[in-house]
């Protein structure tokens, strides 16, 4: 065998490799692991002639990259009365591809209101450039010049409601991208749970040009039957949130798939047995939380890392991976 023929089946196997693991809608190159960060745990980097580091406003649910490196933070607020738990896979399909995903567990029972959720991922934010660094692995960095906020359900209100500084609260932190994962503000138009965040004027979201990604759930505006209403109804859902973004905006709705789609295949206790009932499912969860998954490791590579090369597939329905059918898609320069 030649050196010559040698250097280029290295080449070839590798660039098979390369772009393999560059599909966003499948696991990525990262090894990963996932932590549980509580009220009172110590830490791995805890330096011998100072305190012991603070512990976070909430317990969190940590998935990270082990191998060496630094690498940019993404934070996921859960949906209403649901574990952080129920995002395990999710988080780490999107921590495989270079992400450090933090999970808040902001409440275990809430009201209608979500003023006490905003203030408490503040305060979590604010944790994070001083706490976070100490309970990771040695090896791993924080990049938190590169940090994006996320929120399925309610939480995706919380999420928007804190990066639009409304309500009196905001972080230190600079959010560098915006993510809402099916968002709902409420029962229905004119039935918003305080504090409302949309204000139904288009274009209204002044969020200084942060790069927003809305993903929607094409099942989430049916009843799953006559005695729950839709989980995510007309008039407060994905849809109102992005009109009200100005751009840069992205809206993805996947076809046949459900507002609890993308939660763990099993979740367990009471609630994760009613989270199979209480929305319009699909037939099953994996697609759609690949499909999520993918969506915004493709569109935070696009804007934390400056590859949109899996963006612009996706747009241009020309990438072969993705595992649903994109009921709709919109985007706004």
């Amino acid at each position: 065998m030649s050196p010559s023929f040698l250097f280029f089946t290295l080449f070839l196997i590798k660039e098979m490799s390369s772009s393999s693991s560059a599909n966003s809608f499948e696991d990525g190159k990262y090894k990963t692991d996932l932590l549980t960060v509580g009220l009172s745990s110590c830490c791995w980097k805890k330096p011998s002639s100072s305190p012991t580091p603070q512990s976070p406003p909430k317990r969190l649910l940590v998935a990270t990259p082990v191998e060496e490196g630094e690498y940019p933070v993404v934070m996921l607020l859960h949906g209403y009365l649901l574990y952080n738990s129920f995002y395990s896979q999710l988080m780490l399909h999107v921590s495989s591809h270079g992400f450090i995903v933090i999970a808040p567990q902001l409440y275990s029972i809430a009201g209608p209101d979500t003023m006490d959720e905003i203030k408490s991922t503040a305060e979590i934010i604010d944790w994070l450039s001083v706490g976070l660094n100490h309970f990771l692995p040695p090896q791993v960095t924080p990049n938190l010049s590169k940090f994006a906020l996320s929120g399925h359900s309610r939480g995706g209100k919380t999420a928007f409601a804190l990066a639009l500084k409304k309500f009196g609260y905001s972080s230190y932190l600079k959010i560098s991208a915006l993510i809402g994962i099916d968002p709902v503000d409420g029962m229905g138009k004119g039935k918003q749970t305080p504090p409302p965040v949309l204000t139904y004027e288009p274009n209204s979201f002044d969020l200084d040009k942060m790069p927003v990604l809305v993903i929607g759930s094409g099942l989430g505006e049916i009843s799953p039957n006559l005695l729950f209403p839709p989980c995510a109804p007309p008039g407060v859902n994905h849809r109102d949130f992005y009109r009200e973004c100005q751009g840069p905006a992205w809206h993805f709705v996947a076809k046949d798939y459900g507002h609890l789609d993308m939660l763990d295949d099993d979740t367990e206790g009471i609630r994760g047995k009613i989270s199979h009932y209480l929305c319009k499912n699909g037939e099953e969860r994996k697609p759609m939380r690949r499909f999520v998954g993918g969506s915004i490791v493709a569109f935070l590579i696009a804007y934390l890392e400056g590859d949109d090369s899996e963006l612009v597939k996706i747009k241009d329905k020309s990438h072969e991976g993705v595992p649903v059918e994109i009921q709709e898609f919109e985007f706004k320069n």
